[in-house]
């Protein structure tokens, strides 16, 4: 991935084709059969009564499980930030009284307009091993006592966190900025795994509980504003799967999502439980696909922003000229910023039960 012209998604091009997610997206991993307890034989009719009453009531509590675990987590739970399944995560999980040491954040280069590109890597949890995300500070975060609102950004199938700098992402915000296009702003892009992971808690990796670990220990390690409505969640690709995915999934940590060149295979069921948290905390929303996209299908765009809508969302869904590339990325990256910087600027403070 040297350069833009030589680069193609797999299968434009490419050794092989991207494996994209099944129609389906289980909203919790499959259940563990336990084996039955092998228990003594009773001595008597009482012990055999009361064998079958442990049984009944262990019967009655196995099938309200299943059942919780199918519906999936309630609207209380969501604005806890609970997601569903046994690897999702809570709220408390990983809090800054529970969490290690900080990881040290390393400056690798400063441009001309004073912005800063920085890299942290750490010992994730989540992943069970290192974890990495690239940071762009805005010209002044080192000498200023403002805290500023965050953009997380994630990567494609099989690419680097550093595509968003290749595209331009540092000079874009740098313009923005200087402008007072939108306001000073951090990015966070998050180094996921190679290959189709989905950004999802799927395997042994949990790539979704690992992009809510970064967000928590970046409110920890920055002078963030750490608050729902200072942060927004974006991505390509894969990246614009999991973006739409963990901001549905977890309702209480993003305002502001956009998805760009991706799909939504799946995600009907969470928007559906979150309409009544989208209408009373909002959620804005900008999609787009490409033309000749021959990967994620840009019909799904205005559809999917329709859905949004009709959920009490402010959404936007577009179908543009290109296909599924960082040329089309690049082409549209300075209008994306600028949405998502806006949005965060002129959010509501965020009420504390959804910091």
């Amino acid at each position: 991935m040297d350069g833009l012209g030589e680069w193609s998604w797999p299968g434009q091009g490419g050794a092989a084709a991207e494996i994209l997610p099944p129609p389906w997206v289980p909203s919790v991993p499959p259940l563990a059969q336990p084996a039955a307890p092998a228990l003594p034989a009773p001595a008597a009719a009482g012990a055999r009564a009361r064998r079958r009453l442990l049984w009944l009531l262990a019967g009655a509590l196995a099938v309200i499980c299943l059942i919780l675990a199918v519906a999936g987590p309630g609207p209380a739970e969501r604005l806890l930030g609970i997601g569903h399944g046994a690897e999702a995560i809570s709220a408390a999980r990983y809090s800054p009284a529970g969490a290690v040491a900080l990881p040290q954040l390393r400056i690798v280069s400063t441009d001309a307009a004073g912005s800063s590109i920085g890299v942290v890597h750490y010992e994730s949890r989540a992943l069970k091993g290192p974890g990495t995300f690239l940071l762009y500070l805005p010209p002044g975060i080192h000498a200023s006592t403002a805290h500023y609102p965050v953009l997380y950004l994630l990567h494609g199938n099989d690419q680097l966190p550093s595509a968003f700098l290749q595209i331009g992402l540092q000079e874009d915000l740098d313009q923005l900025i200087s402008s007072h296009t939108i306001p000073p702003m951090i990015a966070v892009m998050i180094q996921g795994g190679r290959g189709a992971n989905n950004w999802r808690n799927y395997g042994p990796a949990h790539y979704e509980t690992y992009v809510l670990e970064t967000q928590e220990l970046v409110d920890r390690m920055l002078p963030t504003i750490a608050e729902r409505g200072a942060r927004a969640i974006a991505g390509l690709s894969m990246g614009g799967y999991g973006a739409m995915a963990i901001a549905l999934e977890h309702p209480a940590r993003f305002s502001v999502v956009e998805s760009w060149l991706g799909f939504f295979n799946g995600l009907q069921p969470a928007l559906t439980a979150d309409t009544s948290i989208i209408n009373n905390e909002g959620l804005r929303a900008f999609i787009y696909g490409g033309a000749s996209d021959t990967i994620a299908d840009p019909a799904q765009d205005p559809a999917f922003a329709e859905s949004l809508r009709e959920a009490g969302a402010q959404a936007q869904g577009y179908i543009y000229p290109g296909g599924h590339n960082l040329e089309t990325i690049q082409q549209h990256l300075t209008s994306m910023l600028t949405f998502a910087g806006q949005e965060l600027g002129h959010s509501q403070h965020t009420p504390a039960g959804l910091r």
